[in-house]
């Protein structure tokens, strides 16, 4: 981004102690008049040694009322002259920062008694860091029942000034709230049952939109993570006499309706990050990595789960985008694209319909209006974002053509289109590559190379785990960040625990034992710095992190899965598969720290019901031992049956260095081709050595 502010040479008029940070977010303010730190040390010894007190501001790269706030005030010089005359201004990425976003948006919610948000303001004593005052975004005038920023400022600095012993008071009671936050875990004797489950099935059902899918009003959230436990909860009672097909339904229409929708980019492919409205219509056009891998995970799933072709495309066309437009040449991929181009918001994916017009031929034109809304009224600020209206057979039935005629030239003028939007402005894209989130796109683009038979995604998510062990794994400790070669950053819950996740599926993609042994190195670290040893669980960051005011620990999903909730699930599949006892025990210990909140609120803990389902319906594991091409064959049989409570690994004869627990599992010397060992839990079947009998006794049993 151009400083606004320029000398007479053209070099900036303004540097601040941003200028050497590598995330994209800050570099944006690096050349404000604001006088900004980063968050650190520098900030806090001069808000002590002058007695200023801290003004934070977090916000991230693709945030749109980040983008407005730096341009009303934080590039306004006498809004800058007044921060910097009363305050200490501390700039934080929340992407690379979690645990200080996580922190001060809970404080921010408790003064304020209303939801947080990006841009969050807030404002710290001077000496121990502690909120005091805060809120989200303040316009530079007042309007909207918002008071004017500048105000803001000056009643703030007033009262540090002349209130300290109260805001004392109140920093002592916000501290015992702080406290008081995580439930204490469930009695020992407390037994852990399905009622969660039943109950968070039950609540979707009545929240559930039955005409365009999702859950509640706008604005509407994908949220993959619930898709993904109703199609677990349909699996479940597959083979009862009464299968939950509504709960597939719920899933499958949520999934269709958000292909179709103008939250899905129709040419580019991948997701934007909400849609603002109940029709999935317009998005927040900003599109996020960690978005875009949970759902092509889910849209994978379905795939397999629906025989649909249409979510195998939706997953391609993810897939697709995220390695051409979000995967860096060292391998690891990008974070997030904004929503603005040339300070408008959406502009680089609406179109005028002449331009349409011009670009496609008459035929093209023909298939090309009513598919995706030209024919009709504009919907985006007198311009039209595309939206699928009419699907093919209509449109082929209208036309006298036949479908794959309609297809091919809707793919044609796509690409035509592609091309000339390619030419546009682009949005500005954030270059930071995060541990937690590359895991996430890893475990999707494991997933979809499975349930679309395509090699060369497995080849991507490889290519970003070679990364992350590479770059941002060190002197056995992970690093949360990286870019321009500097990785830094103590990594949290999240990055070990989400990398786990995504390496136990590429294994079932295709094996590979120093990559289980890497994830065995990751858990390691989990249980040595992680745990909270009195109450259970693992605590959002390590035991040798920089002290803040308050160590979290959180078992709610957000936009992200709960760390809580990925860990338990992987230590349930990972003791099991490797015979650790500790693991397990590590496992359950979670689920009892979070069980009065997953009881209370069990919409809102679906990773940890995950974990919960495999407690109570330990996981099958499936181990394959023999001729390497013969075994990538069976796998790819089972992978063709939708088993979320099923792992496959196909281990080669050949295979070196593997745990135990996969050794003892050999494949006998008089043996030829291929044998199947069926674990339930920690008890394994008798080596089974034909594909047929494999699957009928899969068919036959528990479904996975």
């Amino acid at each position: 981004m151009k400083p606004r502010f320029l000398n007479g040479d053209g070099s900036p008029k303004y540097t601040n102690h941003l200028v050497s940070e590598t995330s994209p977010y800050l570099q944006q303010h690096a050349h404000n008049p604001v006088d900004w730190y980063p968050w650190g040390e520098a900030a806090f010894e001069r808000a002590r040694l002058e007695k200023k007190p801290i003004h934070l501001s977090v916000g991230y790269s693709a945030c749109t009322w980040c983008h407005r706030l730096e341009e009303e005030s934080f590039e306004d010089e006498a809004t800058a002259q007044l921060l910097n005359e009363r305050f200490v201004n501390i700039k934080v990425d929340r992407e690379e920062r979690p645990d200080v976003d996580r922190i001060y948006q809970i404080a921010q919610q408790m003064l304020t008694q209303r939801s947080g948000g990006w841009p969050l303001t807030m404002f710290l004593t001077h000496d121990d860091h502690r909120p005091f005052f805060g809120g989200t975004y303040f316009p530079k005038e007042a309007r909207h029942g918002l008071p004017a920023f500048t105000d803001i400022l000056r009643r703030v600095s007033e009262y540090h000034r002349l209130h300290e012993a109260e805001l004392r008071q109140q920093n002592d009671a916000l501290m015992s709230a702080f406290a008081e936050l995580t439930p204490p875990p469930a009695p020992g004797d407390t037994q852990l049952t399905d009622a969660p489950i039943k109950a968070a099935r039950e609540l979707l059902g009545r929240t559930f939109d039955g005409q365009s899918g999702g859950f509640g009003r706008a604005p509407k959230f994908p949220n993959p993570r619930t898709i993904e436990r109703l199609l677990r909860d349909w699996h479940a009672t597959s083979g009862q006499t009464q299968p939950d097909l509504q709960a597939l339904y719920m899933a499958a229409l949520t999934l269709r309706r958000m292909g179709e929708g103008g939250i899905n980019d129709q040419l580019g492919g991948g997701f934007s990050r909400y849609s603002v409205d109940e029709y999935w219509m317009i998005p927040h056009f900003e599109k996020m990595l960690y978005d875009n891998g949970a759902l092509l995970a889910v849209y994978a799933d379905a795939a397999v789960a629906t025989g649909d072709r249409f979510y195998a495309d939706v997953a391609a066309r993810t897939a697709e985008w995220a390695i051409r437009e979000m995967q860096s040449p060292e391998g690891g991929y990008y974070s997030s694209f904004d929503a603005d181009s040339e300070g408008h918001e959406g502009k680089f994916y609406v179109w005028d319909r002449e331009e349409v017009r011009q670009a496609l031929d008459d035929a093209q034109y023909a298939v090309f209006a009513p598919r995706f809304g030209l024919d009709r009224p504009a919907n985006f600020e007198g311009k039209w974002h595309l939206h699928i209206f009419q699907s093919v057979d209509e449109i082929a039935q209208n036309q006298q053509l036949t479908p794959e005629k309609v297809q091919s030239l809707i793919e044609s003028a796509r690409h035509k289109l592609l091309a000339i939007r390619n030419a546009r402005t682009w949005p500005a894209r954030d270059d930071k590559i995060l541990t937690s989130w590359n895991a996430l796109m890893i475990r999707g683009m494991a997933m979809a190379s499975r349930a679309l038979g395509r090699d060369d995604l497995a080849e991507s998510a490889t290519a970003a785990l070679r990364f992350v062990q590479s770059k941002l794994w060190s002197n056995g400790k992970l690093l949360a960040t990286y870019k321009d070669g500097l990785a830094h950053l103590n990594a949290y819950l999240d990055d070990y625990v989400f990398l786990v996740d995504a390496i136990l599926e590429l294994q079932q993609t295709r094996f590979n034992g120093a990559e289980l042994k890497f994830a065995g190195e990751l858990l390691a670290v989990v249980l040595a710095h992680f745990t909270d040893a009195d109450a259970g669980g693992f605590f959002f960051t390590s035991d040798d992190h920089e002290t803040l005011i308050y160590r979290s620990k959180t078992f709610a999903d957000d936009a992200t899965p709960a760390g809580n909730g990925v860990a338990a699930l992987v230590l349930q599949r990972m003791g099991h598969l490797l015979a650790e006892p500790r693991y397990l025990q590590a496992a359950e210990r979670t689920l009892r720290a979070g069980w009065l909140g997953i009881e209370k609120y069990p919409h809102a803990h679906t990773t940890l019901l995950n974990a919960l389902d495999e407690l109570l319906n330990p996981p099958e594991t499936i181990i394959l031992r023999g001729d390497e091409s013969q075994i990538t064959t069976w796998a790819k049989e089972l992978h063709k049956l939708y088993a979320p409570r099923r792992l496959v690994l196909a281990v080669p004869a050949d295979a070196q260095e593997l745990p135990p627990a996969l050794a003892e599992k050999t494949f006998p010397a008089e043996s030829r081709g291929a044998i199947a060992y069926v674990c339930q839990g920690s008890t394994c079947s008798a080596p089974i050595d034909s594909l047929s009998g494999l699957v009928s006794r899969l068919r036959a049993g528990v479904p996975g």
